[in-house]
Parts: structure tokens; C-alpha cells; sequence
């Protein structure tokens, strides 16, 4: 990992919908080559913060930098362009689409349509059972299958950092555990990850680094160490895994 090479930097971020304050005063950072978790409960605003890094909300107030550039200000296509690709939270698959017409959809949106073979090879060297899969509908894949498809269409597009929102979400624990052994491998292939969770002892497992956010601020914010150690993310998370 080259250490200390920004990637992504939240500063002083303020969200609301109407009147009401979403998020307040968040400042994270990401460097090139980490995997950083964002852990909170259900409505603490982790899918709020993913959602304002890639404008689909528009923040009240605070920076957001990717590379140094400034986003907030961009449309997301635009970001999009820059390098970051997102796993949504509940995946979003075209159900009524194969398992290659979602991932066409991805290079296509980047105009990248004359190596699909190469970055074909990738994904199925991956997840080979997408390949056993390839005309099948999405809809009518597992649960497991359809994360596999979900993260295979985010990289695609070749990005260098790759936004996760609850991945583990439905899935069986064993299908979890083989699923966080994935998004190791993809971080060792050199994607930097940014990793929204509930499953605070997973995310936890393969990070570098965290951020706990409870009712839309960051409350506790350290390393991997530093986070298990704490009294309050062991009482309010790992105690119920």
C-alpha cells in the first residue's frame, strides 16, 4: 500500500432532507490501497454519506475530494467517471437482464466496449459460477450469486476505489464469510475500498481502518485495533455477533 496518498476526503460534510439533519460535521478519509469501514445501525446515515459522496444528494455544506478534486459540485455521472464505482445497498440488478447483459450495461456506460473480453476474464476468474451463469436472467440467480453479479458490474468499470453499501445484507453467514475473503482479494489486486456495514466484526476483519456513525455524526473513529479495543463499539456492535 502506498501510505498517505489521499484518495477520497470528506470535510466538514452537512446533509438534510427538508428540515431535518441528516448528517453533521463528517470527515473521513480514505488512502489509496486501504479498505475503510463505516459501521452503524440501520438509519444511522451510512447510506446517506454514500449517497452524498456521489451527489445524488446534495450536501448543505463541507468538501468532498477524490484525488484532490473537488465532487461535491460535480454531477454523478461525472464523479462516476473519475474512477469510483458503487455496489448500492439491495444490489439493483436488472432482474430481467442476463448475467452479461449487467455487466455490458457497466462498460458500455464508460464507452470501454473494445476489451470486454479482458475485464470478462477478471470477473470470472473471480466469481467462475458467473460464467457458468452468464445467460442466465439475474433475477432468477441466489441471493450469493446476486452480490457476485453486483460487485462484477462495479468492477468493470475498472475503478480505483470501490464503494460497498452493506454487502453482507441477506446473505447466509457462510456465503458472508466467502464474501469478505472476495473483497480482500480485490483490495489486493489494488482497488481501494470504502465498506459500509451493520456487520461491524466482519467489516472490522479485513479493514485498515473505521468509522462509527450513530444518528448522522461520527462518534468513534480510529484503526482496526483501536476499534475493537473500544468499550463502545464491542458494547453496541460485537456483543451481538
Amino acid at each position: 500500500m502506498v501510505k498517505n496518498e489521499n484518495i477520497l476526503d470528506l470535510r466538514g460534510v452537512y446533509t438534510s432532507f427538508g428540515k431535518i439533519k441528516m448528517l453533521r460535521n463528517i470527515n473521513i478519509h480514505v488512502d489509496r490501497g486501504e479498505i475503510v469501514c463505516l459501521l452503524g445501525s440501520n438509519g444511522a446515515g451510512k447510506s446517506t454519506t454514500i449517497r452524498t459522496i456521489l451527489r445524488l444528494i446534495k450536501p448543505d455544506k463541507g468538501e468532498i475530494y477524490f484525488k484532490g478534486t473537488r465532487i461535491d459540485g460535480m454531477k454523478t455521472y461525472q464523479i462516476v467517471r473519475l474512477g469510483i464505482s458503487v455496489v448500492p445497498e439491495g444490489r439493483r440488478l436488472f432482474p430481467k437482464m442476463s448475467v452479461l447483459e449487467n455487466i455490458n450495461i457497466a462498460i458500455a456506460s464508460k464507452e470501454k466496449i473494445d476489451d470486454t473480453g479482458e475485464k470478462l476474464d477478471r470477473i470470472f476468474e473471480l466469481f467462475p459460477v458467473l460464467k457458468e451463469r452468464k445467460s442466465q436472467l439475474a433475477g432468477t440467480l441466489s441471493g450469493g450469486e446476486q452480490a457476485m453479479l453486483a460487485i462484477s458490474r462495479a468492477l468493470v468499470q475498472e475503478p480505483e476505489l470501490l464503494i460497498l453499501d452493506e454487502p453482507s445484507f441477506g446473505l447466509a453467514p457462510i456465503l458472508v464469510e466467502e464474501f469478505y475473503e472476495t473483497i480482500k482479494e480485490i483490495n489486493a489486486q489494488g482497488t481501494t475500498i470504502f465498506l459500509s456495514e451493520q456487520n461491524a466484526g466482519k467489516a472490522l476483519g479485513i479493514s485498515n481502518r473505521g468509522y462509527v456513525l450513530q444518528k448522522g455524526e461520527i462518534i468513534v473513529e480510529g484503526s482496526t485495533e483501536e476499534l475493537l479495543d473500544s468499550e463502545e463499539v464491542r458494547d453496541a456492535y460485537l456483543g451481538k455477533e
